[in-house]
């Protein structure tokens, strides 16, 4: 068995055939756990940020005596341009 075996099926892509901002998101985490990196990123570009991301959520409930808000904001809003312009350029209108 591989992980892949496991992995959820995105219910956009599944039931409308389209797929989602967030498409690509486990395959890419489980390049990033077998070092392929650079594949991780061509399957989902804000891979790193949103790890990122995930860490700073982490810290934030770790370090409770500073508040990450804003780096999270930040982070969440670097992750969603990341996501509409990598979908868009996946998938171009014309």
């Amino acid at each position: 068995m591989k992980i892949e075996d496991f992995m959820l099926t995105c219910p956009s892509k599944k039931f409308l055939g389209i797929e989602c901002f967030g498409c690509g998101t486990q395959r890419a985490l489980v390049m990033v756990f077998e070092g392929r990196f650079g594949d991780a990123f061509h399957m989902f570009p804000a891979i790193y940020t949103l790890l990122l991301f995930f860490a700073a959520v982490v810290l934030n409930f770790v370090d409770t005596k500073r508040n990450y808000g804003n780096v999270l904001v930040m982070l969440a809003g670097i992750n969603a341009v990341i996501m509409v312009v990598s979908y868009f350029y996946k998938h171009p209108l014309i």
